[in-house]
Formats: C-alpha cells, structure tokens, sequence
C-alpha cells in the first residue's frame, strides 16, 4: 500500500468531519470554545460621553476665564447638572460628560482658587473626551463563526454586553494505552516491561490545549479486550486516540477491531517521519486516530494530526495545525520517502526565526522534549538541506 503524502492527511480530516453541535453557554464558560454565531455588541463603546482623564469639564468657548464649580462628576456617578458660561464640573477619568460642556481641561492646565478655576491655556471643543460610540455602535460585529474564544475576546464581548454565546460543543476525548510491556511509573519494573509515556502525554497534552481531562484506559495486547475498551470509547467520545496496535505485527489488532466495530477506514500509513503506521477513520461523526505506540510518534501525531481532526470537529475557520516560516541553522539529511517532522529548538532573539536542530530524534526518543519548542516540517527529497533554507514549523 503507497503511503499517503502528508497534505493529503488534512484534506481527508476536512472530507470527513462535520462540527459538532451548537450549545449556547454563558459568557464565562466559553473561553476556548469556538463561535457558531457572530456576536455583535448589545451596547455603544463608550455608552456615554465620557472624560478621558482627571480634570474638569468645561465649555471651550469661555476661552482661559474664570469659572465657577457647580459640581463633581465621577465614574459611576454623574454630576446631573447643566454647564452654563463660566461654569465647570470637576471631572474624574470615565466620569459622563455633563450637558453644556463640550470638552475637558486636564488638571495639570488648572489653577483651583476657592470655588472657582482658572485655565492656563485654551482647549479645543472635543479635547480629553471620549464620544459616544466612538469605538463601535450596538450592532457591531465583534467577531466571527469559526473563531475560537480567547480571554481578550471574552473581555470585548462582556464590555459590549454580550452575555451568551452560540458555541460548539467541546469533543469528548477517550484514550486506549495498549501493549502488555508498558507500566505507569511509580510501579516497579518486571523483566520486558518498561514506563508508559504515551498515557501521560495524551493526558497531558489534551488537558494543555484545554480539552479537560480525557477519559484514560489501559489495554493489554489482547484482541477482546481491545474490542471491549474500544467500543466503550467509540459509545462514549468524539475523538478516541490509541497509542500502539497499528502497525503489521502479530498483536497490532487495532485495524482489524476498529473495522468489525464500523469504524469506516480513511487511511492507514502517511509518509511522515516519524508516525508512519498512523490510522484514521469515522463512524457516525466520531474520530478515531490509531497512533503508532512509540511516544515521539505520538507527540508528532498530536501536534500534527489530532489537532487538524479536533479543529475540523469544533467549526474552526483557520483550521489547525498553523504553519510558519522559519530559517534553519544547520545543514540536515532529507528523507527521499518521508516528510521529516524535526524537534527542534526556536530562537526568535533577532526578530527571525532560526530552528535549531536537537539530539536524539529517533521515535523511541522524548529527552530533547526538556528544550523543544517546535516541529520543523522537512518535505520528502533526495538533496540535504543546507544552513538558511526556509522550512515550515508548528509550536509544540
């Protein structure tokens, strides 16, 4: 079977999968969430006429004469009365702007005496005051379907009175450790075996991107219980990711037990380095992406590939992973087969960004992960790359 070119992965992630429901939440719960409506603003921004800094709210055509006091105008508490000739209001920063005043004088151009106030110079009609509206008018589109809630985004929103949200719904995350060798650290090793990696990076990584705690099971090299816990998963999550049982051995079950259990093939085998044996297909809506069991493996086809399918799975319009340009340090071997997916470290100290190429890259490896920054996608060729080249790289 030819091995699927890497791009071509994306476009069947994007054939397959449709967003999942849309739920309306509170503005609060929403961070990380992706629209499914535009929100537009409920209010003006500002709401009112206001002062944009301490001083005190004037008509500017009494020119640098006296004026009197009539009142004090804070944030929150408007003075509620009208500025006449030769009056003033005291004004705090976002306090309202009272009727009659067409501009504020900043303090530090004041001079207090008594009741009363002296300018030092003119002001202009308009000078310190923010207008009503002048940032954006109820109605305003504030953002757009397909975009994915931020903390600044949620702050916007809540100061233009947007207190709901259309999102969808956050997937549901299942994960299947399989393979008798692999042990969680804190037990002591028998002859063979040795720690598990994946399941504390799976755990780890969803949780990082802010998917909540995946539901985590472990299953020995045994073709029923294989097909108990995956079929459990497939039941009860969107997206169920298996670390192991891909490949062509004698225990790698999980092709043929995905297919008795519906899950319809998209493709198995892409021409990536490392992640080779990576398996993807849908039943019912539902993702499951059988990675290979080695944990550089995995990470590689966290970054790359889960995030594509959870992007798809959530409506998101700039569809991940978002590549960018970097320069690479050193000279470095090319794959003529596979695209090469590098760990390397990232130096944005000039303003350029440089790729530093790290030790230890074989699929078995994760100690360079303690300074790895980022994956460097290195296409399939027959020529080395040489120190300078642009290449593509993701943050990890």
């Amino acid at each position: 079977m030819a091995l699927l070119p890497l791009g071509q992965a994306f476009e069947h992630y994007a054939r397959t999968l449709a967003p999942l429901s849309v739920q309306r939440v509170p503005l609060e719960l929403a961070l990380g969430s992706v629209l499914a409506e535009s929100p537009k603003a409920r209010i003006a921004l500002p709401r009112f006429t206001q002062s944009a800094m301490d001083g005190y709210a004037v008509r500017a055509a009494d020119g640098v004469a006296s004026r009197q006091l009539i009142g004090t105008a804070a944030a929150g508490s408007p003075a509620g009365v009208h500025v006449g000739p030769g009056q003033a209001v005291r004004i705090l920063t976002g306090g309202m702007l009272p009727d009659g005043a067409d501009a504020v004088a900043r303090q530090e151009i004041v001079e207090r005496d008594g009741h009363g106030i002296c300018l030092r110079q003119a002001v202009r009609v308009g000078d310190e005051v923010r207008r009503e509206g002048e940032e954006l008018l109820a109605g305003t589109v504030l953002a757009h379907a397909g975009q994915r809630v931020t903390s600044g985004l949620v702050a916007a929103l809540a100061m233009a009175g947007v207190d709901t949200l259309d999102v969808h719904r956050r997937p549901r995350i299942a994960v299947l450790v399989t393979g008798d060798e692999v042990l969680r650290v804190g037990h002591p090793l028998g002859p063979g075996q040795i720690y598990d990696a994946n399941g504390p990076l799976l755990r780890s990584w969803f949780v990082e991107h802010g998917y909540g705690e995946p539901v985590v099971a472990y299953v020995p090299d045994d073709e029923a219980a294989l097909e108990e816990a995956l079929s459990a998963a497939l039941d009860s999550a969107d997206l169920v990711v298996t670390s192991g049982g891909v490949s062509v051995g004698d225990r790698d079950y999980v092709p043929a037990v995905a297919d008795r259990l519906g899950v319809r093939a998209s493709f198995w085998k892409v021409a990536q380095k490392p992640g080779k044996p990576l398996w993807y297909g849908v039943r019912d809506g539902k993702a499951l992406l059988g990675m290979p069991g080695n944990p550089a493996a995995v990470l590689v086809c966290l970054v790359v590939h889960a995030r594509a399918v959870l992007s798809h799975l959530e409506g998101e319009t700039a569809v991940q992973p978002v590549w960018s340009q970097g320069v690479l340090t050193e000279s470095m071997d090319a794959d003529a087969q596979r695209d090469r997916l590098v760990r390397m470290r990232l130096d944005l100290g000039d303003g350029t960004a440089r790729l530093h190429l790290l030790p230890k890259q074989e699929s078995h490896m994760l100690s360079n992960l303690a300074s790895a920054h980022v994956l460097a996608w290195l296409p399939a060729r027959d020529e080395a790359f040489k120190a300078g080249e642009r290449v593509a790289w993701v943050p990890i």
